[in-house]
């Protein structure tokens, strides 16, 4: 490890040790605060349940949508989840699709819909930097206030071809750069099972909304861990796919590096397991064979490797012992229940898992830089400065962003002339880890090194987010699986493959769902 890594961890672990009396005292009146408990049992069913019942005429569409935009009035002031709704619209949709449901039935023509429209009338949700035509996207931006979307992100609108009905979009960090969803614009988003803790980011507006009912469906993004540390804070389903599988077309921001479709991923989030394949497909479109989606996975033919924690250094925080302990129970039961091979091996090129990733990501051009004056481009302001107007209630950047500012100019004070070496040590891992996963082979490993922190928090634990951005820069498939919940918050652990090996990840999620219970409705 990297003696400025080394330090700067120690620093913030020494910090979070002081600092965490002060965030309880600060938050311990809003601790037990929740979202309101699901009532409704149609809350509770999966898209694919909903789809097929809609399709089936036990329920109509409109039922469906007009009791998650219920759900929706319901839970947002407690959560701030909501960007911008299009409720009305998506009520006319619902009927349209109900009176196309009446036609096709007595044509006799259901089982082509389910080939071309198999999310005919299920509501979703948007995460706003995956664009919806005509709706906002700023991505919490200031200088970007009023700016909408000119047409659907293209995995948007391969989702609504298949017949689902979006409702919303979304909040995010400020151009999706942070762990908490928190911005100027829009203010922060609360995690529905407590709401004093953040919903990760950057897709913490979806995991939030689908942690408490409100949402079915969820398209977000993943560009450092932005779909699976929301989905693991909410304990909800969410799917990292192999870079190239769904479009990024439309995605804000976006970059002109030829790594950037590399690094970042359009993805699914869901609350049940059995609806990441079918989501995935959709959103994957001509690219959806590369997958093989529909191949069966033999769970007890699987080769399982497993790592509680990247490293045992006192520079970086450990691993909360309930994730730890999900990692061994989801292994213990893997091999043991199902039948699935142990392998003893473990990854020790993980320890440099935060060199490794600083040093790729910061190597792609056209990187946000958070301090560029946006009237007078060729101008940079002065970091210090714009701190001194946030806290004045001045700024025009929100606090993470300028964190990411200082990590972006000091990269975690690692040499310049060290990077090339980290990227090397990523080009010899990505190597090692395709030759030992194979096509038959699957990581158990934490997501976070925490479970959903209090507002603001993130700045101390901000180590953890190498578990999760590794992947990005390695280019592989992880999948979030909700493993139950600790002192009412939820616990979760991915699941992580070699390239093109998602079925590998969907099918061990699907597994560890039937045996731990998977998403936890607030009832």
């Amino acid at each position: 490890m990297e003696v400025g890594v080394r330090i700067v961890g120690i620093v913030l672990r020494v910090l979070n040790f002081l600092l965490a009396p002060l965030f309880w005292l600060h938050w311990r009146k809003q601790d037990p605060l929740r979202v309101p408990p699901i009532r409704n049992p149609v809350l509770l069913q999966s898209a694919s349940e909903l789809a097929e019942a809609i399709r089936s005429g036990k329920l109509t569409s409109e039922e469906v949508v007009t009791t998650f935009i219920s759900r929706i009035h319901e839970v947002n002031p407690h959560i701030n989840a909501v960007v911008q709704d299009l409720m009305c619209t998506a009520v006319y949709r619902a009927r349209e699709a109900d009176l196309l449901l009446r036609e096709v039935r007595l044509k006799g023509e259901i089982d082509e819909l389910i080939v071309t429209k198999p999310l005919l009338g299920v509501p979703f949700t948007i995460k706003e930097s995956c664009s919806l035509k005509s709706m906002s996207n700023s991505v919490g931006c200031l200088e970007h206030r009023g700016r909408t979307a000119r047409e659907d992100g293209r995995a948007v609108q391969l989702v609504t071809e298949a017949g689902a009905i979006p409702l919303l979009i979304s909040n995010t960090p400020e151009l999706c750069l942070g762990w908490e969803t928190t911005n100027l614009l829009h203010g922060a988003t609360n995690n529905p099972y407590r709401l004093s803790t953040t919903p990760g980011g950057s897709s913490g507006g979806e995991a939030a909304l689908l942690a408490s009912g409100a949402s079915a469906l969820s398209v977000s993004s993943d560009i450092a861990g932005s779909i699976r540390i929301p989905a693991a804070y909410c304990g909800v389903f969410g799917h990292k796919p192999t870079p190239g599988i769904i479009s990024i077309e439309g995605h804000v921001p976006t970059l002109t590096d030829e790594n950037y479709p590399k690094f970042l991923t359009v993805g699914p989030m869901t609350r049940y397991a059995e609806d990441l394949p079918l989501l995935l497909s959709v959103m994957a479109g001509q690219q959806a064979h590369r997958l093989e989606l529909q191949r069966p996975v033999a769970v007890d033919r699987l080769r399982i490797y497993h790592m509680t924690e990247a490293t045992k250094s006192i520079a970086l925080l450990s691993v909360h012992p309930a994730i730890q302990q999900a990692v061994l129970k989801a292994t213990d039961y893997l091999h043991n229940k199902c039948g699935a091979t142990l392998c003893a091996e473990k990854f020790k090129e993980l320890e440099e898992s935060v060199e490794m990733s600083v040093s790729v990501f910061f190597a792609m051009k056209d990187i946000p830089n958070m301090l560029q004056d946006p009237l007078n481009p060729k101008h940079e302001k002065s970091l210090l400065m714009e701190i001194i107007k946030y806290f004045t209630g001045n700024g025009s950047r929100s606090l993470q962003a300028l964190g990411f500012a200082l990590l972006r100019s000091k990269l975690l004070f690692i040499p310049r002339r060290r990077l090339a070496h980290h990227r090397e040590r990523a080009r010899r891992l990505r190597t090692i880890m395709m030759e030992k996963l194979g096509t038959d082979g699957v990581l158990l490993y934490p997501v976070h090194n925490s479970l959903a922190h209090y507002h603001n928090q993130v700045f101390l634990r901000a180590s953890g987010v190498m578990y999760s951005m590794l992947f990005n820069v390695l280019g592989f498939p992880a999948t979030v699986v909700p493993m139950g919940l600790h002192d009412g918050l939820p616990v979760a652990i991915q699941v992580i493959a070699a390239p093109y090996q998602d079925r590998l990840c969907l099918a061990v999620a699907k597994q560890l769902e039937e045996r731990f219970g998977g998403w936890q409705p607030i009832v």
